[in-house]
């Protein structure tokens, strides 16, 4: 009598590798810093003597409280420079970092919400959006107009939003796809 192996059967090996392993690099890789990247200036406008500006927003254990972290204060308004000398601040892109400064994802701030940015499936489709984004960044080097100079880095910060660390990236994709993270 011979035993046939079910198919859902998996050998300590496999699951050692691809899924014990891969949680311990992760975890090695905690807490997760979010911060903020926005335009800062002395008035309102969006003009010349405005700047951008990163502001650490906080660390989070896990993914999925960073994104939820991240997405309340969006939606309350409560990114503040702090109590320096410049008093506005307009928010454009949201970062979560892990501790060694892989991006885990990224997303741009819209109308009090986030949109996550979709992370790069594989290498190849990288370095498609590292040559896109640096095609923007040469026509913003070339720009003499200051608002189209800000609005083609922009452009390119968005694609490279997408440069989520190899690491991160299967994680980020399910986190995208989640209904709360439209």
């Amino acid at each position: 009598m011979t035993f046939a192996r079910p198919d859902t059967f998996r050998q300590v090996g496999q699951i050692v590798a691809t899924t014990v392993l891969p949680a311990l690099v992760c975890a090695r890789k905690l807490p997760l810093r979010i911060s903020c990247i926005g335009i800062a200036s002395d008035d309102a406008g969006e003009d010349a003597a405005s700047f951008d500006r990163l502001i650490p927003l906080g660390e989070r254990r896990s993914p999925e409280d960073a994104m939820c972290f991240a997405s309340s204060r969006v939606a309350r308004g409560d990114i503040r420079i702090g109590p320096d000398r410049v008093p506005h601040f307009q928010p454009r892109i949201l970062l979560i970092q892990d501790h060694e400064g892989g991006l885990v994802l990224a997303g741009d701030i819209r109308a009090g919400i986030i949109l996550w940015q979709q992370p790069v499936t594989s290498d190849a489709e990288a370095r498609q959006v590292v040559a896109e984004a640096s095609k923007l960044r040469g026509m913003a080097f070339r720009s003499v107009d200051p608002a189209a100079v800000r609005k083609l880095r922009f452009r390119a910060a968005i694609l490279e939003a997408r440069l989520v660390d190899p690491i991160w990236r299967e994680t980020a994709a399910d986190l995208t796809r989640l209904p709360q993270a439209a």
